[in-house]
């Protein structure tokens, strides 16, 4: 079972590394546009686990697709961060 509200938050925060790692995160349309600092810290298996639909790594951005409650999630996220 995928966790839900702030926990689902927090769990992408940690599967992106944590706060540490993160330069930027905004949402477009059904995906979270991440900018990170170390792209080895990202956990794939766990931003899956934590409800993402899919996971695109490139360099330091990464793309994790959360569908329409995206812009729900990158406001959990800010208030984590």
């Amino acid at each position: 079972m995928k966790p839900e509200g702030k926990n689902q938050a927090a769990a992408i925060l940690a599967g992106l590394g944590g706060v540490d790692n993160i330069d930027e995160v905004e949402p477009c349309t059904t995906r979270l546009r991440s900018l990170v600092r170390e792209p080895a810290l990202v956990d794939v298996a766990a931003l899956r686990a934590a409800g993402a639909f899919g996971v695109m790594v490139s360099g330091r951005v990464v793309q994790v697709v959360m569908g329409p409650s995206v812009d729900t999630i990158a406001s959990e996220l800010d208030d984590l961060m």
